[in-house]
C-alpha cells in the first residue's frame, strides 16, 4: 500500500520553502504520495493521510493558540509529526531554561525571561548587572525566523526597553540573552538529525548586524546566508546531549543551533523541533535520508 503524506505548510509560505522540491522528489522516488496542504485549510481531510509532517507552518507564531488547537485536533485524525507534546514544548523558548536545568545540563546561551506584567526597565537593569556584555539580544519567547528579534548595545538601553515593553504590552514573554560576538566570526552551526541520527550540518552567517535597528525578518523569513559545514566533535557531543535531555522520545526531525561562547565552547542557542528549515539542498543525500526516516515511520503504522 502506498503511504500518503501531507506536507503541512501555510499559504504565506508558498514558494519560500527550499526543502520542498528535493524532499518531494525523494518521497516520490520511494513510492510515497505527498500533497502540500495548509494547516488552517478547513477543507483538508486529515484522516485521508497516513502522516502529516509539520514543515513550513511559519505563520503559527502570530496565531499560536489557534495553531495548538489545530495540532491536537489533527493528531486525533492522523499521525502528526512531530507530535503535539513536542510542538507544545518547543514553540515557547522557555524550554531553554528546562534544558539548562536537566539532570545532565545542556550548555545554553544565558537566558533571562521577562513575563507580561513585569517591568521591562527593572528586568533589563538586573540582566545587565549580571552580564558584562557590550551587546545583548531581545526577542519574544514565541517567535520564528528571527521575527521581532533585535540586537542592542548596552549604551542604548532605551531602545531595548522600548522593544521589550512593546512585546510585554502585547502579552508576549520576552527573552534576554548576551550577544556572543563569536557568531560574527564563526556564524551558527545547525546540526540536523533524522530519527535521532545525525544527517548533516550547515553554517548560518550572522543575521543580527551591529547598528541595524529592527528585526532582520522580511515577511515570514530572515534573509540568511547558508553554507555546508562539517561540525566539530565538541559540537556533535553537545547536540547528542541536547537530544538525550529531551523530556520525550527522540522526534522524527530536529535542528540544533549552536554558537560558541567566549571560551570557544559550543552552546545551545535554539532547538528547532516544530517547523525548522532542514537545509536539504546543502547536503548530498539529505532529502533521501529524511524520506527514508519518514517511510520507516509509515511502515510501523
Amino acid at each position: 500500500m502506498t503511504p500518503a503524506v501531507a506536507f503541512v505548510s501555510a499559504r504565506a509560505a508558498r514558494g519560500l520553502d527550499e526543502d520542498l522540491p528535493p524532499f518531494q522528489a525523494a518521497l516520490q522516488a520511494a513510492g510515497v504520495r505527498m500533497e502540500v496542504v495548509d494547516w488552517d485549510d478547513p477543507t483538508v481531510r486529515w484522516e485521508s493521510f497516513d502522516l502529516a509532517l509539520l514543515r513550513s507552518t511559519w505563520d503559527y507564531t502570530e496565531r499560536l493558540r489557534e495553531f495548538l488547537v489545530w495540532v491536537d485536533a489533527t493528531a486525533r485524525r492522523t499521525t502528526l509529526l512531530n507530535p503535539p507534546a513536542v510542538v507544545r514544548w518547543n514553540t515557547d523558548k522557555h524550554y531553554l531554561r528546562e534544558l539548562a536545568r536537566a539532570a545532565v545540563p545542556v550548555p545554553v546561551v544565558p537566558s533571562t525571561f521577562v513575563e507580561p506584567g513585569e517591568s521591562a526597565e527593572r528586568a533589563l537593569d538586573s540582566f545587565l548587572a549580571r552580564h558584562d556584555c557590550p551587546e545583548f539580544v531581545v526577542k519574544p519567547s514565541v517567535s520564528a525566523n528571527s521575527r521581532d528579534t533585535e540586537r542592542h548595545a548596552r549604551t542604548r538601553v532605551e531602545r531595548a526597553v522600548a522593544q521589550a515593553r512593546r512585546l510585554l504590552d502585547a502579552e508576549r514573554s520576552v527573552l534576554l540573552q548576551p550577544y556572543l560576538d563569536s557568531v560574527d566570526r564563526d556564524g551558527e552551526t545547525s546540526l540536523i538529525y533524522f530519527a535521532g541520527k545525525f544527517s548533516h550540518a550547515i553554517r548560518k552567517a550572522p543575521v543580527l548586524l551591529p547598528g541595524i535597528a529592527g528585526s532582520p525578518a522580511v515577511g515570514l523569513l530572515a534573509q540568511e546566508r547558508i553554507t555546508s559545514r562539517v561540525p566539530g566533535a565538541d559540537e556533535l557531543r553537545v547536540a547528542e546531549r541536547v537530544l538525550a535531555a529531551l523530556p520525550f522520545e527522540t522526534p522524527l526531525y530536529a535542528r540544533i543551533d549552536l554558537i560558541r561562547d567566549a571560551g570557544g565552547a559550543p552552546t545551545l542557542l535554539e532547538l528547532e523541533l516544530t517547523e525548522p528549515s532542514l537545509f536539504l539542498v546543502h547536503a548530498n543525500g539529505a532529502a533521501e535520508r529524511f524520506a527514508a526516516a519518514v517511510l520507516e515511520v509509515a511502515r510501523t503504522l
